[in-house]
């Protein structure tokens, strides 16, 4: 099988890495891939939907697999199925459910599926007045794509009514052109993972992460500074919840839309004491969960994505090993903020030779045979343990191992579910 991965993300090189386990992957490309992704597999510069269609066919690739949101909402999905090349991922429209909060919560509403109350405005005063009702905290979100970070929960009256103004000046440029406002949902979140093939489902694990930059949830949002899988909220009775109320009933309503999805649908989920309820779709997978999935994943990730890609996913569950993994983001000092380019990472092969420890890349290049920082979230350092607390140590070893003095980390990933194994 020849395979083209899209994307240049510690998400992609996870992806990669799995592959590359796959007896049926005789070819593996990257585009555009990053200065980790270059040391396993050949990465090229195809820049654009049409170039990525020409290389496809010249090189007869059998499967493309879409990485970042970006290419699934510019309808590179679309391009590829149209000229007949299989490709993993949803199509522009199916794509909405990340591409548009007020699309999903509208699907929501029309067809059930459990989420919190919300509003749709286009209009400051509108929401304001909105606002004025509802009760503190509440939730305002950028109705488009922001990279991770157009959400706001809001304390306070004055506070909301200050991020209508911003969403509507720009904050968020287009994606604030128009937003919803959401109930607070109360509980502990969880991201959950599953395999769509345009008519059903089926699970691929859930994990927990960390948005906030700074130990104990503090700082500004970021796209994540590091997360573990298995989630122990996640009990097998709320995974078939899940699966039961939100992820099936999501894809045939899609398919009854006449937009049926096909691709991972990483879910958001918030689990309340009246049970799951859905905070967000994202059409691809998560980064960093991707990291500690793919370093649990006991399958062929090639067979999986290409039956989905077919349309027939095999009826049975994916497999993973019984380990537990954590995922440490290092990020390049200044991150979520303004950051410098270009410092060197050192011992980062002495710190992959430790036990149970995948590095993998994201805001990365290579130059000169060094390793250098080209991005804010820069590495997932990330290990296997039979244990949470195992997995968080050996990570946490990795990490001193690097040296990087421009770059930091979090140093409590994993606490909740630590926490809740040591009461």
């Amino acid at each position: 099988m020849r395979i083209l991965v899209i994307g240049s993300g510690g998400r992609e090189h996870a992806i990669v890495k799995a592959l590359k386990r796959s007896p049926r992957v005789t070819k593996l490309w990257c585009a555009d891939g990053n200065g980790g992704i270059a040391q396993d597999v050949e990465c090229l510069r195809l820049p654009d939907p049409q170039t990525i269609l020409a290389f496809a066919q010249k090189e007869k690739v059998d499967l493309v697999v879409i990485g970042p949101e970006q290419a699934l909402v510019d309808g590179v999905c679309d391009t590829l199925r149209a000229a007949g090349i299989r490709v993993f991922g949803p199509s522009k429209a199916a794509a909405q459910l990340e591409a548009s909060k007020g699309f999903t919560k509208d699907l929501c509403r029309k067809y059930g599926i459990p989420t919190g109350d919300y509003a749709r405005f286009t209009d400051a005063a509108a929401a304001k007045e909105y606002v004025a009702r509802q009760p503190m905290p509440i939730v305002i979100k950028a109705d488009g794509l922001a990279s991770g970070k157009g959400v706001v929960i809001c304390i306070r009256r004055g506070e909301a009514e200050r991020t209508i103004d911003e969403m509507f000046s720009g904050m968020f440029g287009e994606a604030g052109a128009s937003i919803v406002i959401e109930e607070f949902l109360e509980g502990e979140e969880v991201s959950f993972f599953a395999l769509c093939d345009g008519t059903t489902a089926v699970e691929f694990g859930a994990a927990q992460d960390h948005k906030a930059a700074y130990d104990g949830d503090k700082g500004p949002n970021t796209g994540g500074m590091g997360t573990y899988s298995p989630a122990p909220v996640a009990t097998a009775a709320i995974r078939q919840q899940i699966m039961d109320t939100i992820i099936l009933p999501t894809v045939r309503a899609m398919a009854r839309e006449g937009t049926p999805y096909q691709g991972v649908l990483f879910a958001g989920l918030m689990i309340t004491r009246d049970g799951p309820k859905l905070i967000e779709y994202n059409a691809r997978f998560g980064d960093p969960e991707t990291q500690v999935l793919m370093s649990r994943l006991d399958d062929d990730l090639a067979e999986l994505l290409f039956r989905v890609a077919e349309g027939k996913l095999p009826n049975r569950p994916v497999r993973f090993k019984p380990d537990a993994a954590v995922c440490v983001v290092m990020a390049t000092k200044g991150y979520p903020g303004e950051y410098k380019k270009g410092s060197e990472i050192r011992n980062l092969a002495a710190a992959s030779a430790l036990d149970g420890v995948t590095i993998y890349h994201a805001g990365t290049k290579a130059e000169d045979g060094k390793i250098l920082a080209h991005g804010g979230r820069v590495l997932g350092v990330t290990a296997l343990g039979a244990t949470v607390e195992e997995a968080q140590k050996r990570a946490y070893a990795a990490v001193d191992t690097i040296d990087w003095p421009e770059g930091f980390c979090r140093r409590d990933i994993a606490w909740r579910a630590i926490g809740r194994s040591a009461a």
